[in-house]
C-alpha cells in the first residue's frame, strides 16, 4: 500500500507543506517519492510570494534541494521536471501521474490562486478524483505537523462499496492507529435536491426510510468493529444525524483526529450519502489532512 508517492511542487514555500506528510508516510511504510515540478506556458514572474521557478535548471535544483531538507536518507526520492511549457499544469500532473509515474497515492497542499473551491473543482484533486484510480492526500498549508495516531472513516451505510476502509486498516495497522468510523445519517433540515421534495410530499414516509438507515447503518458499523478488533485494530463508531460535511468536520475536530479518510462515490435519490459539495465543504472547514479514494 502507498509503495509509490507523488508530490507535485510548484516551487513556493506553501506547496511545501506536503512533503512532511510524505516524508512520514514514505519512513513508516517503506515507499519511494517522486518529486514533480512541471512548468507553467506564460507563467507569473511569482507564486504565493516566492520567485516562480520558469527554468528547467532551477526547478532540478529546487527539487533536490526539496528532496536533501525533507526526507531521511533512508528513503529513495527521486525527482522529474517536465521542461516543456504547458497552460494547464494540473492536467500535466494528471497525465504525468497515470502515464508514466503510475503513483498509488498522491499528496499535495491545498492552495492555489483561486482558493480551495477551485482547487477541487478546476485542478489537480479534480482531476484526479474523476479519473476514479489514484488516492489523494491533501494538507493544509498551517495545519499542524503531519502523523497518523487517529483517523476518521465516514462510512456510506446504503453503499456496496466502502473504498476508504481498507487503505485505513492498513494505516491504522502500520502506525498502530485508532479508528474512528462514522455514518451520518439525514435530517428533515438537511436533505437535499430531489430529497425535499420527496419529505414534503411523503413525510411520514421519509421519516420511516431514515429510520430505516440508521438501523441499518448501527448494524454496519457493530460489524465493523467486530472484525476490526479480531485484526486487532482499535476502533470506535457511532451514528450521527445531520448534515455529512458539517458532521464530519464537527466529529473529526471533536474526536482530535489527525486524518480524514473520505471515499469519493456518489449516489442518486434518497439514498445519497455523498453530495458534489461534500468534500470540498470538508477541506474548506478544517485543516485536518485529507484523504481522498476515489471510485469509478
Amino acid at each position: 500500500m502507498f509503495q509509490n508517492i507523488l508530490v507535485p511542487l510548484d516551487g513556493s514555500r506553501l506547496s511545501e507543506a506536503s512533503l512532511s506528510a510524505a516524508a512520514v508516510l514514505a519512513e513508516k511504510l517503506g515507499s519511494s517519492v517522486t518529486l514533480l515540478h512541471v512548468i507553467e506556458q506564460d507563467a507569473p514572474t511569482e507564486v504565493h510570494k516566492d520567485r516562480h521557478l520558469t527554468r528547467p535548471d532551477e526547478a532540478e535544483a529546487y527539487l533536490v534541494d526539496a528532496a536533501r531538507r525533507a526526507f531521511p536518507p533512508s528513503v529513495r526520492v527521486v525527482t522529474h521536471v517536465h521542461a516543456a511549457p504547458v497552460s494547464d499544469v494540473a492536467r500535466s500532473i494528471v497525465e504525468h501521474a497515470s502515464a508514466e509515474f503510475k503513483p498509488d497515492l498522491i499528496v499535495t497542499c491545498t492552495h492555489g490562486r483561486s482558493g480551495v473551491h477551485d482547487l477541487l473543482f478546476g485542478t489537480i484533486a479534480q482531476q484526479v478524483v474523476a479519473q476514479g484510480k489514484t488516492p489523494l492526500l491533501l494538507i493544509k498549508p498551517d495545519s499542524a505537523p503531519f502523523e497518523i495516531g487517529r483517523m476518521l472513516v465516514p462510512l456510506d451505510p446504503d453503499s456496496r462499496h466502502e473504498e476508504g476502509l481498507p487503505p485505513a486498516e492498513a494505516l491504522a495497522a502500520a502506525f498502530e492507529a485508532e479508528l474512528a468510523l462514522l455514518s451520518v445519517i439525514p435530517t428533515f433540515s438537511t436533505l437535499t435536491g430531489e430529497q425535499i421534495a420527496t419529505s414534503s410530499l411523503m413525510p411520514a414516509a421519509t421519516q420511516a426510510v431514515l429510520d430505516l438507515r440508521e438501523e441499518r447503518a448501527e448494524d454496519d458499523l457493530r460489524r465493523h468493529v467486530e472484525r476490526l478488533e479480531t485484526l486487532g485494530i482499535k476502533c470506535s463508531a457511532r451514528v450521527a444525524r445531520g448534515d455529512p460535511a458539517a458532521t464530519i468536520v464537527k466529529s473529526a475536530e471533536g474526536a482530535n483526529v489527525d486524518v480524514i479518510v473520505l471515499s469519493t462515490h456518489r449516489k442518486a435519490g434518497l439514498g445519497a450519502f455523498w453530495s458534489r459539495s461534500v468534500a470540498p465543504q470538508v477541506v474548506q472547514s478544517t485543516k485536518i489532512p485529507l484523504l481522498l479514494i476515489p471510485i469509478s
